[in-house]
């Protein structure tokens, strides 16, 4: 195809072809030899670093591509959109149909679906479970690997090949699996070839360059690209540039403990005279930008501070460059998280109040105190591993190059109670969606409705327990996920694949939606129906079918009754009620299905916002399509009586049981500025009483409202939606009402 933007997508599918019986590592080797450097952009005239990426529509990734890509994907529905609104010849259109007609076989997310056993296939399948009704869908990914940075700074691209060949001699004489290791060598060899190709590209623009700064940088940077593909990082640049590559080839969004294994090259080059401060932080901006130009939207986390760091004071004095970073780069990635703990660096803590101040929303606070304790307890780990946790995402945890713990499974909880109520049918649809466990009516009792809601839950916990492990399994079966597995303890010693047997500690994660929701809806349940008998079964159900239309005061009492939130003790234990249940259900299931750990995460991205829109009123006044509660939060505005009492009831759920949870909250400039002892008397209780983590946004109410007349005005208005940040004049109109709806404080 001369001069088609599906070249290399065509090439890649050929390679794929001619590679398709050898062993699983030549073959993802030689597809990534394939893509890449084909899908790197050429470097920009302000990059201090070579690397900015647009993966193509066919290729090969540990993460998601489109709602149900990963592994080795084809974006079906992107290529079939541009077919029909570009012109291609027939020619050319009747060989990128042949392309998607293959991928249709070997597509990984279609090999998964089709291995799906029927029950299974009835339940959870989707192609797009953003925007259909249901109650649990599967997530096709394999996201938040967070491999050994620090190894790979430290040994180098050369030493990286002489761990491997070691490795490889060993398996020669226990008649091991070579193969695995020679793959290895060839995707290092793939991750110079991007080396060569920026190096020659920033000598080719020097060579054009007038302006005398512009080429020296542009030559240093291509000394820096030749350099580290020879000997390992010496110095903070090399390091940096070095480390960004291998992710985008990787294709790892998520960073890890960054001031660990840049904090040592940092400070050294400062002693030594080879940088200065200002230099450092232009450096460091320019890795902001590039990662910010990467608009993953959920991931790019930076993590910094905590406990179990070697070298803790140049790991600090990193840590305030990158507090920097994120107060003068005005971007919404990357996300900066910040671990806290008693006795840390006070400097780092005032630092962050401030960046978080100004409107940043970052850094996001991880209470150590708390985490590593109830760290411990989730996963069964020893406090030393613990220590090595690093939130990725939205804010799940895992610990760092040594376990993987994607979310491949989403469970709407109000869903699950609304199908409950209805004997299995999706009232919106009217199709039969879940369990029929019998009518509204025939729960006499609150225990009986609750053991019906209890075994609604299960029963899709179970199915998305086994999705998730036959999704490892074919991901397994396809691919060793080379590059990831070489920085991942364990893979090399035991010459398997990540997800091949490889890696040490294989857990999963389930996300929960609408738990705030779901907890109101029963205690108005139960209350309104079987305590008080203020209405029928029967008058409740028409009501919520009717979106409340016709019964505008009977949503007013359902309002008006105890909420999550508000440090009641009617409400808050029905939020632990559903909280526990979910959460030890699913703990439970990871040794049955033969996973580490599986657990829930309380996440809530702006999925609680789409997912709101197929699922009915509710008991707890929550009108239909609106979005569900974020995360851990009180439902938006239900909580009354003011910011003491909303921290002492989000404290309450136990973190021990699951493996994250968004603490979302709003505070004004003006308390934030004016009254900054307060504040920090507010965060030092609340994290005290068990608060595990706080994202904050600092934001006038008044602005919010102003940006959604003159949205041009207000870019500059960042905030936090649950698991990530954004401009708030780019949300949908629904998620910034969600974002209107949060009380501010």
């Amino acid at each position: 195809m001369k001069n088609s933007k599906y070249n290399t997508e065509l090439k890649f599918t050929e390679t794929y072809k001619k590679y398709y019986n050898e062993h699983p590592a030549i073959r993802e080797a030689m597809c990534l030899k394939a893509e890449y450097p084909d899908y790197f952009l050429e470097i920009q005239d302000n990059d201090l670093f070579a690397g900015r990426i647009k993966h193509g529509k066919v290729g090969f990734s540990p993460d998601e591509w489109g709602p149900t890509a990963f592994g080795y994907y084809c974006q079906f529905e992107e290529i079939e959109k541009d077919l029909t609104e570009n012109n291609f010849t027939q020619e050319d259109k009747e060989k990128i149909i042949e392309m998607m007609n293959f991928w249709k076989n070997e597509d990984t997310s279609e090999k998964l679906r089709r291995a799906y056993p029927p029950i299974m296939a009835k339940y959870l399948f989707s192609d797009d479970w953003m925007n259909t009704s249901g109650i649990a869908f599967p997530l096709y990914r394999l996201t938040g690997g967070t491999p050994n940075f620090k190894k790979l700074l430290s040994l180098g691209i050369p030493g990286l090949y002489q761990e491997i060949e070691r490795y490889k001699n060993i398996a020669e004489e226990n008649n091991g699996d070579i193969k695995f290791y020679e793959g290895m060598k060839l995707a290092l060899n793939v991750l110079v070839d991007v080396c060569m190709y920026y190096k020659n590209q920033a000598e080719e623009k020097a060579k054009i360059e007038i302006n005398e700064e512009r080429k020296n940088e542009l030559h240093e940077m291509a000394n820096v690209l030749y350099s580290i593909t020879i000997v390992k990082p010496r110095t903070f640049r090399e390091a940096i540039q070095l480390f960004w590559l291998y992710t985008l080839v990787a294709d790892v969004r998520n960073y890890g403990r960054m001031d660990v294994y840049l904090g040592d090259f940092y400070v050294n080059d400062l002693n030594a005279g080879a940088l200065s401060e200002e230099k450092a932080l232009k450096l460091l901006q320019s890795l902001w930008l590039l990662m910010a130009d990467r608009h993953t939207i959920v991931h790019n986390r930076v993590i910094i501070g905590g406990k179990g760091r070697p070298n803790e004071e140049n790991a600090d004095k990193f840590s305030l460059l990158a507090l920097e970073a994120t107060r003068t780069i005005k971007e919404i990635e990357p996300q900066l998280s910040l671990r806290i703990y008693h006795g840390m660096n006070p400097k780092v803590y005032e630092k962050a109040l401030d960046v978080i101040g100004e409107g940043r929303t970052f850094p996001i606070l991880y209470n150590d105190d708390v985490n590593i304790p109830a760290i411990m307890r989730a996963f069964n780990f020893t406090e030393k591993e613990a220590e090595q946790y690093v939130p990725y995402g939205c804010g799940e945890y895992i610990l760092e190059h040594q376990s993987f713990g994607t979310p491949s499974g989403v469970i709407n909880l109000l869903k699950a109670l609304e199908v409950t109520l209805h004997n299995g049918v999706d009232p919106l649809t009217k199709k039969v969606i879940g369990l029929q466990l019998g009518e509204f009516n025939d729960f006499k009792t609150f225990d009986d409705l609750w053991n019906a809601y209890k075994k609604q839950v299960e029963f899709f916990v179970d199915l998305l327990a086994e999705q998730e492990v036959l999704e490892y399994k074919i991901a397994g079966e396809q691919a060793p996920f080379l590059l990831l597995s070489m920085l991942y303890d364990d893979c090399l010693e035991r010459g398997k694949g990540i997800f091949s047997g490889g890696i040490r500690y294989l857990g999963g994660t389930i996300e929960t939606y609408g738990n705030t929701n779901t907890a109101d809806s029963l205690l108005a349940i139960k209350k309104m129906v079987y305590e008080d008998k203020e209405i029928t079964q029967d008058e409740l159900l028409t009501a919520l079918d009717s979106n409340f239309v016709g019964y505008e005061a009977l949503r007013k009492k359902l309002i008006a009754l105890p909420k999550y939130g508000n440090d009641n003790e009617e409400a808050d234990s029905m939020l632990l009620k559903v909280h526990n249940h979910v959460c030890n259900y699913v703990r439970n299931k990871a040794k049955e299905v033969g996973l580490h750990s599986y657990l829930v995460v309380i996440i809530n991205n702006s999925a609680n916002t789409l997912m709101g829109k197929s699922t009915s009123a509710s008991a707890d006044g929550r009108l239909a399509y609106e979005h569900m509660n974020n995360g851990n939060a009180p439902s938006g505005g239900y909580d009354r009586e003011g910011v003491t009492a909303m921290l002492n009831s989000i404290v309450k759920p136990d973190p021990s049981i699951h493996a994250g949870a968004v603490q979302n909250m709003k505070f004004s400039p003006e308390l934030f500025f004016e009254k900054r002892e307060v504040i920090k008397s507010l965060l030092n209780t609340y994290f005290q009483k068990g608060g595990t983590q706080a994202m904050i946004t600092v934001v006038n109410r008044g602005d919010l409202e102003k940006a959604l007349v003159e949205p041009e005005k207000y870019r500059h208005i960042f905030v936090r939606v649950g698991g990530f940040t954004a401009r708030f004049v780019e949300l949908s109109k629904e998620v910034q009402k969600d974002i209107l709806s949060r009380t501010l404080y």
